[in-house]
């Protein structure tokens, strides 16, 4: 519901979370082979690594501890804290020029 609100208002700012972006080759693996996916799409498929494999700390919900795989797409960091993994995520996804 909130998407939809978004892109009603903005949807220049949406359009950079959905449109298809070129993975590089370390992000290839970690999305099964995908050549090309949106930034919203490859975000939803980190969480759902995270969940599927219980990689939140069972103390301390806020912090993820990194499996080797998913250390490649975190910058090799062993544990992320939360809020830090739409910044991480959107490290990889080169904002495109305005034109």
């Amino acid at each position: 519901m909130v998407l939809r609100r978004a892109v009603a208002e903005c949807p220049k700012k949406v359009a950079g979370l959905v449109d298809l972006v070129n993975l590089p080759t370390a992000l290839r693996e970690f999305a099964g082979c995908r050549s090309q996916m949106s930034h919203l799409s490859f975000f939803l498929r980190v969480w759902s690594h995270i969940k599927e494999h219980n990689l939140q700390d069972p103390t301390n919900k806020n912090i993820v501890n990194c499996d080797e795989k998913l250390k490649t797409v975190l910058l090799g960091r062993s544990q992320v804290q939360l809020f830090e993994l739409p910044m991480i995520v959107k490290l990889h996804f080169p904002k495109v020029p305005k034109s």
